[in-house]
Parts: C-alpha cells; sequence; structure tokens
C-alpha cells in the first residue's frame, strides 16, 4: 500500500505536535478525497443528529454548551470510503513508530454545526472513560471566508489563545487530555469530519458524545 503523504512531512508534523502539543496542516487531503468525503457527508445530512456532551449514562443534550449535529462514522457500513481508513491506518502508523503511543483504535464522525451553533471551551477526555489520545479534525467548507465563523480556539499553556480559519481541507490534531479548545458560533453552516485516535477501541463511540 502506498502512503499518502510523505514521511518527511509526517516527521515534520509529529516534530510539531511533541514540542506544541497541536499542529495544523493545509491541503491535508488530495481533491479527488476531499470531494469524496464532502459528497458523502451532504448526502448524509438527514441523518445527522443533535449531538450531546458527556460520556455513557451522563451524555445529555445542552444547547448552551454546544450546538451542533452528527453522523457516526461505521468502516464497515460505510466502505466504500475506502481511501479514508487508510489513510486514518497511515495515520495511527505514524503516531505509534514516531511518537510511541500504542494507538489501537478511532472514532470519528462528520459534524455540522448551523448557523448559530458553537461549543463551549473544553477538553476531549472524560473522567470516566480516558482512553482518547489524540484529537483529529478535517475541514470541509468551501469557500470559507473572515465573518462565516465556526473558528476554533486554541487555548495554550500560558492562557493565552488562538483561532484556526475551517479552511476546506486543514486538518488540526492535537493530544485530546491538554489541549483545551473551542468552537466559536457560526455564521452559516460549518463541516467537519472530527474525531479521535484511542489507546483502546470503543465499541460504540456514537454512544459516548
Amino acid at each position: 500500500m502506498n502512503a499518502y503523504h510523505d514521511l518527511e512531512d509526517w516527521l515534520s508534523w509529529m516534530d510539531d505536535i511533541s514540542s506544541k502539543d497541536y499542529v495544523i496542516i493545509d491541503n491535508f487531503l488530495r481533491d479527488e478525497l476531499y470531494t469524496q468525503i464532502k459528497s458523502f457527508f451532504l448526502g448524509k445530512l438527514p441523518n445527522f443528529k443533535e449531538a450531546g456532551i458527556g460520556a455513557h449514562s451522563d451524555n445529555q443534550i445542552d444547547s448552551k454548551v454546544r450546538g451542533d449535529f452528527t453522523y457516526w462514522l461505521d468502516r464497515d457500513r460505510d466502505a466504500h470510503l475506502k481511501s479514508y481508513w487508510e489513510l486514518l491506518d497511515e495515520t495511527i502508523h505514524i503516531f505509534n513508530r514516531y511518537c510511541y503511543l500504542s494507538l489501537s483504535g478511532y472514532e470519528f464522525h462528520l459534524a455540522h454545526y448551523p448557523s448559530g451553533g458553537h461549543y463551549d471551551k473544553h477538553l476531549d477526555q472524560f473522567e470516566n472513560r480516558n482512553n482518547r489520545m489524540i484529537s483529529m479534525i478535517i475541514y470541509l467548507n468551501d469557500d470559507w471566508k473572515q465573518g462565516d465563523g465556526g473558528e476554533l480556539e486554541i487555548f495554550e499553556k500560558d492562557g493565552t489563545s488562538f483561532l484556526v480559519e475551517p479552511f476546506a481541507s486543514r486538518c488540526v490534531m492535537f493530544k485530546s487530555a491538554d489541549v483545551p479548545h473551542a468552537v466559536l458560533e457560526a455564521n452559516k453552516s460549518r463541516f467537519s469530519l472530527t474525531g479521535w485516535l484511542l489507546y483502546q477501541p470503543s465499541a460504540v463511540g456514537k454512544l459516548f458524545v
């Protein structure tokens, strides 16, 4: 199987996430795969459900905290996204080989923030479920421009923060337990493919968040 990205690029990205706890990668997807995922996303919009907060029995809907809608992916059911699943396999291999993380699974969903949707500052980790190691977001917003909203706000250890614009095919990866972040209010529909690389696989991730 041919690698999707060059090893030199991967090593640079691993250096960033090791030193800063996050990495921002533009043009992470080639046009063909981006178009395939975006088309799949739009086709599944009628099946999206309002997202909750918390894990397991603690999961609840609170639109004051979080206002997105999600559709959970399944590798067997969504097998035609073959190139995407292979890219995830490659990503896990790189983290395991060069960052020694022992990742063994993942859970991903499509996320739609309609106009007015946002997500307050939080960590991608639960008190009673702490196997999320790396958060990974791939944006699917064609022609995003300033004023459209939906930026990702990343909070640094020194108390400062900065905004990441959700440009099409931009990928953001960060350490799930260490990087507080928020999604600013969207002024138009904001699309992403979002998920987590896991220390231990989750049996039914869609029930947890």
